[in-house]
């Protein structure tokens, strides 16, 4: 099984003096001796699993190990089948930037974001591009108003070594209900709640 057995403690496994029992048919037998526990599950051919190990005493079921073993199997991976995992994608551009390669950064980003992942757009200075961090972050405003209809700044982290780093994350819905009339909630840098 891809399960690792080791974690589940069964039959002779479970290290507690007293247990608390619950029945195959799920009735409180109550608290009882894992001797006495092992000779009820195998009075009725089956095992006596633990089942909340972190309870004073344990809690114990007689039940079969091998159908428990496949319902938490099963529950994972149902669980692992609902996560969404959301990578952080990054383009990166300097200040010199030609017009058609901006705007193919721009479509991959606008792709990425689309898809439900974050961007993380770094404007860097070579050499002594540095005392032009204007125009960097000109180039930053210029992105962020370019998506502002999908997107919207999650972290700003300004000036950094020689770049700029800006996230960009997908517009929530909730947020776009939220728009005020003098200006968008995609454009606005979210605020820092106390």
């Amino acid at each position: 099984m891809a399960l690792d057995q080791k974690k589940v403690r069964a039959n002779e496994r479970i290290r507690s003096p007293q247990i608390r029992l619950i029945g195959p048919a799920g009735e409180q037998i109550g608290i009882t001796t894992v001797e006495d526990g092992l000779r009820r599950a195998q009075d009725a051919n089956l095992d006596l699993v633990e089942v909340a190990s972190t309870s004073t005493p344990p809690v114990c079921r007689i039940m079969d190990l091998g159908k428990y073993l496949y319902s938490i199997e099963k529950k994972e991976k149902e669980s692992r089948k609902k996560q969404k995992v959301i990578d952080v994608k990054e383009i990166k551009m300097t200040t010199k930037i030609e017009d058609h390669d901006y705007l193919t950064k721009l479509r991959n980003a606008r792709r990425f974001i689309e898809r439900g992942d974050k961007v993380k757009l770094t404007v860097f200075f070579r050499g002594r591009e540095i005392v032009y961090v204007d125009k960097g972050n000109q180039l930053i405003a210029r992105f962020v108003q370019d998506l502002s209809d999908i997107a919207m700044v999650e972290r700003n982290d300004g000036l950094e070594g020689k770049s700029i780093q800006v996230y960009l994350m997908k517009i929530n819905p909730a947020a776009k209900k939220k728009e005020t009339p003098g200006g968008s909630a995609a454009t606005a840098e979210p605020t820092k709640t106390e």
